[in-house]
């Protein structure tokens, strides 16, 4: 089962929640805000997750899994 497989049967949604990714990242909210917004390595591999639709902010769970698989290999 790939990673992406995993994230889908977890959450249920190929969309996820800023609140979801943290807690999949082991980060809190705010801490998880503050890294996005800054110019590093990891702000750069996740942005391309983010998609705004309207004023909510989620994250695509392809994207999420190429960024874990890629951290993990």
């Amino acid at each position: 089962m790939t990673t992406e497989e995993l994230l889908l049967k977890h959450y249920g949604s190929p969309l996820l929640t800023l609140q979801q990714v943290a807690q999949l990242l082991n980060r809190s909210p705010d801490g998880l805000r503050i890294t996005l917004a800054g110019n590093n390595d990891v702000a750069r591999k996740l942005r391309p997750a983010r998609r705004k639709i309207g004023r909510r902010v989620l994250f695509s769970v392809a994207e999420l899994s190429r960024f874990i698989d890629q951290t993990t290999a």
